[in-house]
């Protein structure tokens, strides 16, 4: 998903999807990324009966983790990059089988290698990332033969069903990532009081299953891994007109 994600790399330093950076050593021009398509979306078809929260941006946080490859990885650097200006929607009934939820998150939002994320991410994300490489990161993380900002400004998640109970719920989730949905299973922690409501969780996903190329230099001597990891936890606020039983 985000592995390719850059495609560039920067110096000694691999940028971060894409050059997967990996290389150290390879340079890339820093393309602009005209700005997004207006793009209609559908409104969520919330279930009658259900109290419904609104994901609140300041306390959701997300974070996508990609790995270097290659039996010259050692050269090249694992990138965190966290979302921003998340929108969303979830409703809870009264069971996770009757609950839900929806997510967009934009990816001109996302935020490469920054220093707090890389702290948090743990032992395989040492050190501080240079400011330029992180820019040149970013802008190649938005071409066309990457995430293709300018025609899918977002990435959608969505509920497909849920199973299990409020301390142990398990989603099945339909992620929207340039074009493509795929599905994938989550376990994750519900924490549901009166107004409010967070999940946390992780899960994997192939930056092939969405028609992104992991990048790679020397013949994949550095390279991207295909698997990303992406750590979450959202948080949502009750709609005052919903926080009545």
């Amino acid at each position: 998903m985000l592995t390719h994600l850059a495609g560039a790399a920067t110096r000694a330093v691999p940028a971060l999807v894409a050059a997967a950076a990996l290389a150290g050593c390879v340079t890339r021009p820093v393309e602009t990324v005209s700005a997004p398509e207006a793009v209609e979306v559908a409104a969520v078809a919330i279930p009658p009966g259900t109290r419904v929260f609104d994901v609140d941006p300041a306390a959701t946080r997300i974070t996508v983790l990609v790995y270097r490859a290659g039996p010259m990885a050692r050269l090249g650097h694992n990138h965190a990059i966290t979302s921003g200006d998340e929108t969303g929607v979830v409703w809870l009934g009264a069971a996770p089988a009757s609950s839900g939820f929806e997510i967009h998150v934009p990816v001109t939002a996302f935020v490469v290698d920054d220093p707090q994320a890389r702290a948090a991410s743990g032992t395989e994300f040492p050190g501080e990332v240079p400011d330029d490489a992180r820019a040149g990161t970013t802008a190649n993380l938005l071409r066309a033969e990457v995430l293709d900002a300018a025609r899918y400004p977002e990435i959608v998640v969505r509920s497909v069903s849920a199973t299990g109970t409020w301390q142990q719920a398990v989603l099945q989730a339909a992620v929207r990532l340039k074009g493509v949905e795929r599905q994938v299973e989550v376990p994750v922690v519900l924490n549901v009081a009166s107004d409010t409501v967070e999940a946390t969780g992780a899960f994997e996903l192939r930056q092939t299953d969405f028609g992104i190329t992991p990048f790679s230099v020397g013949g994949g001597a550095v390279q991207v891994a295909d698997i990303i990891k992406i750590r979450f936890s959202i948080a949502a606020m009750a709609r005052p007109s919903t926080n009545v039983k």
